[in-house]
């Protein structure tokens, strides 16, 4: 099924298949999208011209044949040249330029039919935007974005739409619902975060996402997503948790890579205000109480190299959104994350919350939530930070109030004493959820990145704040 696929469905909408009879008469036009700069096949053109070229020539040499004594000769017995005014043969001489012209094109305009009729049979409409986007995207910038929950697939949605240089590192100390039951039963790593980063970076049918996403509701599946189960089952195939999601990644065509945080299976605990232990991710969210400081048990697990040279590699670290001490400083503490944050030269930045979060972060401000992710791991590891200045919908921020969620204060003063830049913006989403607009918090991220600020990605940029605006406007 994957491998037919060759048209990315998030560059590129499905083109209608036209009738038969309207296949000859499609515009010539269509085909000069293959020659728009950037797609990389006009210099294959001009090499294969000369190519031929080339061996002409070598063939009339080693033959020893007078190629343009030998065409002078029949054109002349062709046309009468003897006979012909000068103006004749500049017209027949452009003629024959015509002539040439129009069937190199006509013979490139086969080829391309050919080889789409082979790995696009729906038809060439928008092949050539899917191709000239997907060269672009390849020379976007490398971003790494390190965090869990839903909260890191939001930002994925809204990065993949400027580069294929992602890199999602992604905490593993679930131990709830369907990933806490496989992590129980078959071993692995909890593989729920990981499937949710998947199925953001995807470029595949909706029908194959819906199905990673699908959660059973009978029998002995109930509460089970299929996309764990996919993992979980090609972990048992592979033999291997990482490669495993190497090949999960494939199945779904993402663009970028997604690697946990580590490959050891690690449980999180916390040490409470009024002195007590809570252990497991999901306890410490349910317990009610304050939390002090979150530990890795074990406390010496490493992470994968591969996730340390895209760290250091990158052009922009992202650390969140999503739940502070659950979702976005677990992976600080693992050992080499830190250290690598700290030396890599890329723009670090943390993505801070639009609500408080009840069991974690109540009363918290956005220096508070940069606060705790110092006294985990240190100073040095966040330089910017990203804050929503739009206002909550009355009716969402009531219901949320009952759950005991308020927006996150931005203390201006606070932040800029840390040292930190704020980036800000009206960042809510439109639907029934207090979360970020994947779009406007990936337009604002780009901006603060120096590869952004070329003509593709700063259009991509404007693009989708327009977009937004207008979803704002339709509320």
């Amino acid at each position: 099924m994957v491998k037919s696929r060759t048209v990315p469905r998030a560059t590129l909408a499905r083109p209608q298949i036209l009738e038969a009879d309207n296949y000859g008469r499609r515009s010539w036009v269509r085909y000069l999208g293959w020659l728009r700069p950037g797609l990389g096949i006009k210099r294959y053109m001009v090499l294969f011209a000369a190519a031929i070229f080339l061996l002409l020539a070598g063939l009339a040499i080693a033959l020893e044949v007078d190629v343009l004594a030998t065409m002078e000769e029949a054109l002349r017995r062709i046309l009468s040249y003897g006979g012909m005014s000068p103006l004749s043969r500049r017209i027949a001489g452009l003629n024959i330029i015509i002539l040439g012209l129009f069937l190199v094109f006509r013979s490139f305009q086969q080829i391309i039919r050919t080889v789409v009729d082979v790995i696009a049979p729906e038809g060439l409409e928008g092949l050539p935007e899917a191709i000239y986007q997907r060269k672009q995207l390849e020379r976007g910038p490398r971003v790494v974005v390190i965090g869990g929950g839903t909260g890191l697939s939001v930002l994925l949605r809204g990065l993949k739409e400027y580069t294929s240089n992602i890199t999602a590192i992604v905490t593993v100390s679930d131990d709830g619902g369907s990933s806490g039951r496989l992590r129980g039963e078959l071993g692995i790593l909890p593989p729920g975060d990981i499937r949710n980063c998947l199925v953001a970076l995807a470029d595949t049918e909706p029908l194959m996402e819906s199905l990673f996403q699908h959660r059973f509701s009978q029998g002995g599946l109930a509460g089970h997503s299929f996309g764990n189960l996919f993992i979980g089952a090609m972990a048992e195939v592979t033999g291997d948790f990482e490669e495993a999601v190497r090949q999960s990644s494939k199945v779904l065509a993402i663009r970028g890579k997604v690697l946990p945080s580590t490959t050891r299976s690690v449980v999180l605990t916390a040490s409470m205000t009024d002195g007590s232990w809570v252990r497991g991710e999901t306890s410490i969210a349910r317990s009610g109480k304050k939390i002090h400081r979150v530990h890795l048990e074990p406390g010496n697990v490493s992470s994968p190299s591969e996730a340390l040279k895209a760290i250091a590699e990158a052009d922009v670290i992202i650390l969140g959104p999503g739940s502070l001490y659950t979702s976005v400083i677990p992976n600080l503490l693992v050992d080499g994350i830190p250290e690598a944050l700290r030396e890599s030269r890329g723009s670090r930045i943390y993505v801070c919350n639009i609500m408080t979060q009840p069991g974690e972060t109540v009363g918290f401000s956005a220096a508070d939530h940069l606060q705790a992710i110092i006294d985990h791991a240190g100073p040095g590891l966040v330089q910017r930070i990203v804050v929503n200045l739009g206002s909550v919908p009355e009716p969402l921020l009531r219901r949320y109030r009952g759950q005991g969620a308020e927006p996150v204060p931005v203390d201006r003063r606070r932040l800029q004493a840390m040292g930190m830049e704020i980036l800000e913006g009206d960042l809510i989403s439109s639907d029934d959820f207090v979360r970020h607009d994947y779009r406007r918090l990936a337009a604002i991220v780009m901006k603060s990145i120096p590869d952004a600020r070329n003509r593709f990605f700063r259009a991509k940029v404007l693009e989708y704040v327009r977009q937004g605006m207008g979803e704002r406007g339709s509320r």
